[in-house]
């Protein structure tokens, strides 16, 4: 790694670039969430045959993940970040004109597939281009981007979708995708050695025990903290709420991560990674106590807020020890990462879809309530033992 190299992505203009990829790739994945009902009621669907569409999305979005890796270790970072991001625009402008569901479910797992290498690639980006002790601070302003996406999906994707079109929505994704892959033409291209053999990759990864410890963790966490998050907008629907509203307060879920992405940025230094991980995972397991018990406005609002707390804390605390699990092999390693995390949450959205089309909101938070209390203590337990080695 050269210092050079490390001042460019330390430069406020290179991150900030990075930064709008992450909040363009969280606001296209999230925005479906508040206009399910809508797309629903326009196409004369159940809300469980449009919320498909977002399950293949996530599924895509990790499949692609790979692929992604690849393409990255032999075309170089930014060129992949931009031709991703150029197919996205393709894939978004087509969600915006589907006639019905099903065209509606082949184009956004293509958008998904394409938006892929956004937020994976910045962080490859990053593991390349900064030292390990300097790397959660930037990291963790990646993920705040993320965060303020998701708030203003929800918010904004749900007022579009009253007052204009659900397609209206689709299109500013993919438009903000194409002005993007052009704008990133100013990152410099991290130094590169000779690429590894696609199988070498992959076996350097499924080799290591630390890595497929993670890759197990994020698989999990997907289904607990990303699963249930594309149907609260549909559960504060149910209480009467319109669509606009409902997608409003669901914003408490990104505002939340934002506020706490600044609090762990200002912890990382002095409190030990185990402990934020077990803090995020009491928030998660909190949440769904509480929605277990009610599914009213305000224990579902509340919940939002903890679950973005988890997200702040845990989640990017396992993202950071991915980046370094398998350093000779970063590329594959963070996406298969990703991969795993997105295959969690397009299980999590097809478990679900079914239980909240019959209205059976306590089911779902039961189960990924079930789910959240091993996941917590595992990953805390393992990134405990993984310090104490020297990690």
């Amino acid at each position: 790694m050269s210092s050079g190299t490390s001042r460019v992505v330390g430069s406020g203009r290179s991150l900030r670039l990075l930064q709008l990829g992450s909040f363009t790739s969280q606001f296209d994945r999230l925005m479906i969430a508040p206009m399910l009902v809508v797309i629903a009621a326009e196409m004369g669907r159940s809300v469980d045959a449009v919320s498909r569409a977002a399950a293949v999305y996530f599924l895509c979005y990790g499949v692609a993940q790979v692929g992604w890796a690849v393409v990255s270790d032999r075309l170089g970072r930014v060129r992949t970040m931009r031709l991703a991001l150029l197919l996205a625009m393709v894939g978004g402008l087509g969600s915006a004109v589907v006639p019905d569901v099903e065209w509606l479910v082949a184009a956004r797992g293509v958008t998904g597939a394409c938006f892929a290498a956004a937020i994976p690639g910045a962080l490859v980006y990053i593991g390349d281009t900064v030292p390990v002790s300097e790397r959660q601070a930037p990291l963790t302003d990646l993920m705040t981007s993320s965060a303020v996406g998701m708030a203003m999906a929800t918010v904004t994707a749900g007022a579009i979708a009253d007052f204009a079109s659900w397609r209206v929505a689709f299109a500013l994704t993919a438009v903000i995708a194409g002005v993007l892959s052009f704008l990133l033409r100013a990152l410099v291209e991290p130094r590169l050695g000779a690429p590894a053999p696609v199988w070498s990759s992959v076996k350097g990864v499924l080799t290591n025990r630390l890595a497929l410890l993670v890759l197990g963790l994020v698989l999990v966490e997907g289904l607990v903290l990303l699963g249930p998050l594309t149907f609260l907008p549909v559960v504060l629907h149910a209480s009467g709420l319109s669509v606009t509203v409902a997608g409003l307060l669901t914003a408490a879920y990104g505002a939340s991560v934002l506020v706490f992405a600044r609090v762990v940025k200002g912890r990382t230094r002095t409190t030990a990674p185990w402990v934020l991980i077990l803090v995020g995972g009491g928030m998660a397991v909190l949440a769904y106590v509480l929605m277990v018990i009610s599914q009213g406005v305000f224990a579902v609002v509340v919940g939002a807020v903890l679950l973005g707390g988890g997200w702040a804390f845990m989640h990017s605390t396992l993202q950071t020890w991915a980046t370094d699990m398998a350093p000779g092999h970063r590329a594959m390693a963070v996406s298969l990462f990703a991969t795993n995390l997105f295959i969690g949450s397009a299980i999590g959205a097809a478990l679900f879809g079914p239980m909240v089309d019959a209205g059976s909101f306590t089911a779902m938070f039961a189960i990924t309530l079930a789910v959240s209390v091993p996941l917590v203590t595992i990953a805390t337990l393992g990134r405990r033992r993984y310090a104490t080695r020297g990690g």
